[in-house]
């Protein structure tokens, strides 16, 4: 246990897998082990041995946490939803455990379960700046923003180094000359030293500031800055996403049969590039009476991985789409509609608007014939600079791109390839809608979009700004005003900073319009 507290995950495990060659009945040793093997990324360990602590021991809801805390990593929505519920009701009184149930509900998209939990956390040890952190951030995605602001404010009055409290009120509303944080900004880049971290959020929320204030050459030398302290230490090789792209081409070469799946239609799958419009299209479709968002679902790739039985450690590599070849593709649909219960089910149809699904689209096709697909596309320039302005998930390799402008160039051009692919080998399966004529026609678009997905015409889809559901993707603030345009073209206000990419783009076949 000593090892587990220091956060020596290594030590915690080797010492509690000796334990349990001799007592493995002992629910405390189980869930040492899990705990490390969580921490390592051993989901699979983690998961069996966080089962037997809660079975050996079911009173102990810190226990009960943890496990649903990987249920929730390993996708497994339902499950994890039900263990962190029935934890939740034991009222446990620790802040450790209650900070974890909240994450837990944050991960399955149970926010409104997420801000009672945190908020008991932040009370009971009010000077723990991520506990407020993580209670703004919950804030924040179901619109409770004046609350989200005091709560990021009360991080920072607790740790103004806790850098990504920083870039959270940068992004959580547009900044104006008279209302900003530049000041405080300016002082922390000034003295931030060599802390790549702080380097990063400090940089990144000088951009975004400065970008909202008009300042738009210093902006990108922010951004610029900030993104190379991200970059730091990554390890990341265009090559590697090359050698994906490839191997998602090779796996699928002819048109693909469309009868082998599982027959439900309640899938709707938003697709893209990030940044082009997909959590726009979300808000769109789940204002229909018929459809509920389900958010940014990371299920679909994790029950491939783990029906393909591939045991690399990258979640989609050339591995696992050979060692999916014999996958039975009705079984893995009808795992990934079960997978979202009971997010989903209370309406005809939910949206998954993971825009990274579009690395699944062949095996989607294949698993979910009845289910639509639709793609968003955006101007190549806006969408590599959207890309590059944004800070992803940085747990996941899929945005590794996105810390150097010109890898996300070569990257958008290796998705134009792929959705090309995918048109020839899945003809009329996908829906591509452009950003830009959604905002410049947004009544046709909208009915082309609804038609596509088999939807009577409803005005609340023109109306989506009123949509109550939460929002917990990077535009959360934009969805909840009506259609503008001052994203189409945004790039132009840098184009005398953008000459290689520019350069990129063209050569590699890109309409820059």
């Amino acid at each position: 246990m000593d090892a587990l507290n220091r956060g020596d995950w290594r030590s915690a495990q080797v010492r509690a897998e000796e334990l349990l060659s001799v007592a493995s009945g002992h629910a405390g040793v189980q869930f040492v082990a899990g705990v490390a093997a969580l921490h390592l990324q051993q989901l699979p360990r983690a998961l069996r041995h966080l089962e037997a602590s809660v079975r050996l021991n079911p009173a102990r809801a810190d226990y009960a946490a943890q496990w649903a805390r990987a249920l929730a990593s390993a996708a497994m929505t339902r499950e994890a939803l039900e263990v962190a519920r029935r934890a939740a009701d034991r009222n446990p009184r620790d802040t450790m455990t209650l900070d974890t149930l909240g994450v837990v509900f944050t991960l399955c998209n149970a926010h409104e379960d997420a801000v009672p939990v945190f908020r008991r956390a932040s009370a009971m040890n009010p000077d723990v700046a991520s506990y407020h952190f993580n209670l703004a951030t919950s804030l924040s995605i179901i619109n409770r923003m004046e609350e989200a602001e005091q709560e990021y404010e009360a991080c920072l009055g607790r740790d103004p180094k806790y850098w990504k409290a920083h870039l959270a009120l940068a992004q959580l509303r547009r900044q104006s000359e008279a209302s900003n944080h530049l000041d405080r900004l300016r002082a922390l880049h000034a003295d931030v030293g060599g802390d790549h971290q702080g380097r990063m959020y400090v940089n990144l929320a000088l951009a975004k500031e400065l970008e909202d204030i008009g300042e738009y050459r210093q902006s990108l030398e922010h951004l610029r800055e900030g993104k190379r302290a991200g970059r730091e230490g990554r390890g990341y090789s265009f090559e590697r996403d090359q050698a994906l792209f490839d191997a998602l081409v090779d796996a699928f070469p002819v048109p693909i049969d469309p009868v082998e799946g599982h027959d439900s239609q309640e899938p709707i799958f938003v697709i893209g590039m990030p940044r082009t419009g997909t959590t726009l299209v979300d808000r769109i479709l789940s204002s229909h009476p018929d459809v509920q968002s389900a958010g940014e679902l990371p299920n679909f790739g994790f029950l491939l991985k783990r029906m393909s039985g591939s045991r690399t450690p990258a979640l989609l590599d050339a591995d696992t789409l050979a060692s999916a070849q014999g996958l039975d593709h009705a079984a893995l649909g009808r795992a990934y509609v079960d997978s979202t219960r009971p997010g989903t089910g209370q309406r005809r149809h939910f949206v998954d608007k993971l825009p990274h699904n579009f690395l699944y689209a062949g095996h989607i096709a294949r698993a979910l014939p009845r289910a639509r697909i639709v793609c968003l596309r955006r101007n190549p320039v806006d969408t590599c600079l959207s890309n590059f302005r944004q800070l992803f998930a940085q747990g996941s390799q899929h945005y590794d791109y996105s810390f150097d402008l010109l890898d996300t160039g070569r990257y958008f051009l290796q998705f134009e390839r792929l959705m090309a692919h995918w048109k020839r080998v899945l003809p009329g399966r996908i829906l591509e809608v452009d950003y830009e004529a959604l905002v410049e026609q947004q009544e046709p678009e909208t009915r082309r979009l609804l038609e596509f997905c088999g939807l009577q015409w409803n005005d609340a889809c023109l109306a989506f700004e009123r949509n109550a559901a939460p929002v917990a993707t990077a535009s959360l603030a934009q969805v909840r005003s009506p259609l503008y345009r001052t994203a189409v073209g945004r790039w132009k206000r840098h184009e005398d900073q953008l000459g290689d990419l520019l350069g990129l783009l063209e050569q590699g076949g890109a309409a820059i319009r």
